[in-house]
C-alpha cells in the first residue's frame, strides 16, 4: 500500500470513512470485507503516524539562540 503513504491526512481519513460507511451496511462478502477492513486498518496507522509527527512538530519550541527545545505544559490536579 505504498500509494498510501502520498494521501494527504484528509484524503486518508475520506477514504476510512467510505470504508467504515461500506462495513456498516453489513452486506459486503465476508473476502471483500476482509479486504476493507486491512485496507482500513493500514488507513488507520497512516493517519496516527501523520498526527504523531504534526504533534511532536507543535511540541518543540525554538529558543532565542535558534536551539530547539521540547516544550511542554504541567498538568494541573
Amino acid at each position: 500500500m505504498t500509494t498510501e503513504k502520498t494521501l494527504t491526512f484528509e484524503e486518508a481519513m475520506t477514504k476510512l470513512e467510505e470504508i467504515v460507511e461500506k462495513l456498516e451496511e453489513g452486506d459486503v462478502p465476508l473476502e471483500e470485507a476482509i479486504t476493507f477492513y486491512k485496507e482500513g486498518m493500514e488507513l488507520s496507522k497512516l493517519c496516527h503516524d501523520k498526527l504523531k509527527t504534526v504533534e511532536e512538530q507543535l511540541t518543540q519550541i525554538i529558543t532565542e539562540d535558534g536551539r530547539t527545545e521540547r516544550f511542554s505544559i504541567a498538568e494541573e490536579d
